[in-house]
């Protein structure tokens, strides 16, 4: 847990009690944590593994709006508003979760810190839909490809300091995060790889360049 800057944040004691309200639970590659539509569960930290956020159109098409790793906490926006769960949440490999149940949740909440972490965490949340709806909007697909790259340097989700050099994630994954099709990424990936910023391999993306890429990031 100790990549995430969030959880790096929180005090001592709301880091213990944290941990100590949480149960571990093992998935399976493919297997659900939950379902759009399913009630309220629980708050979930990844120890190991990785998960898809998604969702399906109703012709089938998938949307992959992020990917959670390890040292993640996700899934509170259900125990805040009491409404169902708006995605579907799947393992993409052999993965451990801990799970703090909606009573223990709650009683993380008396603690007047967490209360306070849980509204940072809520407020980053929104700063990154309102920066991919701004990239839809107004930006260029090459410089959404990048930026969706430097996003995956630092976890996606994870929002790490530091940025990693290989991602592991395939071309159609990325493809469904930027909601494009695998053809036209594809030529976006060709362009970045024939000017020796990226390259790209079986089911991850190798950096080459992170200046590059970053100022590609910065174009509209």
């Amino acid at each position: 847990m100790a990549v995430n800057p969030w959880f790096c944040a929180l005090p001592e004691c709301d880091r213990e009690a944290l941990l100590a309200a949480a149960e571990g639970l093992n998935l399976r590659s493919g297997e659900m944590l939950y379902r759009q539509g399913d009630p309220p569960g629980g708050f979930f930290g990844v120890v190991s593994g990785a998960f898809k956020v998604s969702t399906l159109r109703e012709d089938g098409r998938e949307g992959i709006l992020a990917l959670v790793e390890a040292g993640n906490w996700f899934g509170e926006t259900s125990l805040f508003d009491q409404l169902p769960r708006p995605h579907d949440v799947t393992a993409l490999e052999p993965a451990e979760v801990m799970v703090v149940g909606r009573n223990a949740f709650e009683a993380l909440m008396a603690s007047p810190t967490f209360a306070r972490a849980m509204g940072v965490l809520l407020s980053t949340r929104v700063r990154l839909l309102y920066s991919l709806v701004e990239d839809a909007l107004l930006r260029s697909i090459s410089t959404r490809v990048a930026r969706r790259l430097m996003a995956l340097a630092r976890g996606d989700a994870t929002l790490a300091r530091d940025c990693r050099s290989i991602l592991p994630v395939s071309q159609e994954q990325l493809a469904m995060m930027l909601g494009v099709t695998r053809q036209t990424l594809s030529k976006e990936l060709k362009a970045l790889e024939r000017d020796g910023v990226v390259l790209v391999g079986y089911c991850r993306i190798e950096i080459r360049s992170l200046a590059a890429l970053e100022a590609r990031s910065r174009l509209a």
